[in-house]
């Protein structure tokens, strides 16, 4: 089996689009003819510093993101960025409110317990093994929160926030596995960070934007000055020597999604997407999603064989198809399909035309 007959669902670290990884293959050895790779160039080269100066503006023209916020290239993974918002921001005396609705929303809403109160809004409704959300109105919210948390899309449990959370404090969200695939109105938000092995590049990478008025607020005074937003902002995200070849990377596929057509053509093709995906679960039982249809995801979606004892064989069997990476997390089980950007529209057609066939033989 060649790449080319591979289509990669897996959730993360993700599949990058074809064309970018192509190009990185093309000047893995010479970038812009300096005879080195761009992993082995200086991060305070002139040429280095066109790359990341270009990635920003690609990247704030996806978003229409505004001189009111900074963008931020930040070391590590998304997880990070549970100390870090909370060790700058929360103090105690202060409270913040976590809306918990999957996994990685309650991770990060104990992580910030460490530095202040937090008020854990349990917003997921779990009944057997479907998922939905508790409508807002029924939450307990906080009167003046210093900011409040959510997850706009839980991978694991496939579940999509459909429009913003509204706060009387900071509008914060993750957006590791959506950004760059719909389309925000940024000054909804106060602050939003996204792990990059999703939609954006390998990981290593965390890109936070962040309004310049939220950053006047923390508290700085014993903060590690890598973790510290105002020197990061100052330095231009490069107080210390940044992941080089992810950022270039992510500066790749910013490229390859303006030339395909922005975050408009993206969200269109997220919602097809998932369209035929989930018709094609929805047709009888003998596949679920464990979804409430106005909360599923676009990027990540569970779906559960109504005869477990297939799992093995639909997974082996996909797998020489050339569909990897559609095992379930363990704490949903079954399958999951994620089709982040990079995914064509055939990948999923080849996908639904299996699970049909595999359904006509074990049906």
């Amino acid at each position: 089996m060649n790449n080319h007959s591979v289509f990669n669902f897996c959730a993360g670290p993700a599949a990058l689009p074809k064309p970018v990884m192509q190009q990185a293959q093309a000047e893995f050895l010479d970038w812009r003819g300096l005879g080195v790779s761009v992993m082995e160039v200086s991060h305070r080269s002139s040429e280095y510093q066109e790359l990341a100066n270009k990635a920003e503006s690609d990247f704030r023209e996806l978003l229409k993101i505004s001189d009111d916020y900074a963008v931020l290239f930040m070391h590590g993974g998304a997880t990070h960025q549970f100390s870090n918002l909370p060790m700058c921001l929360l103090s105690d005396g202060q409270e913040a409110e976590y809306i918990v609705n999957g996994v990685w929303s309650s991770k990060a809403a104990v992580e910030a317990t460490r530095y202040g109160q937090v008020n854990r809004i349990d917003a997921l409704f779990k009944q057997g093994s479907s998922f939905s959300l508790i409508d807002s109105s029924d939450w307990q919210r906080s009167q003046s929160p210093i900011y409040t948390h959510y997850t706009q899309n839980e991978t694991i449990e496939g579940l999509r926030f459909p429009q913003a959370v509204k706060s009387n404090g900071a509008v914060v969200a993750d957006m590791s596995s959506s950004i760059l695939s719909e389309v925000l109105n940024i000054d909804d938000y106060d602050f939003i960070y996204a792990g990059a092995q999703k939609n954006v590049g390998p990981a290593g990478m965390t890109i936070v934007i962040v309004k310049r008025q939220l950053v006047e607020q923390m508290d700085f005074t014993r903060i590690p000055r890598v973790f510290n937003y105002q020197l990061q902002i100052e330095q231009g995200s490069m107080l210390n020597t940044p992941p080089t070849y992810t950022w270039y990377l992510a500066a790749l596929v910013f490229e390859w999604v303006i030339a395909n057509g922005g975050v408009e053509a993206m969200e269109h093709s997220a919602i097809e997407k998932s369209q035929l995906l989930y018709e094609c679960i929805d047709m009888d039982d003998f596949y679920t999603n464990p979804v409430e249809i106005q909360y599923r995801s676009r990027m990540n979606i569970p779906f559960i064989l109504a005869d477990s004892k297939l799992n093995e064989t639909f997974l082996s069997k996909a797998k020489k198809a050339g569909l990897i990476g559609l095992k379930g997390h363990r704490s949903v089980g079954g399958m999951r399909a994620s089709l982040y950007n990079s995914m064509p529209v055939d990948g999923v057609k080849a996908l639904v035309d299996f699970m049909l066939h595999f359904k006509q033989q074990n049906g």
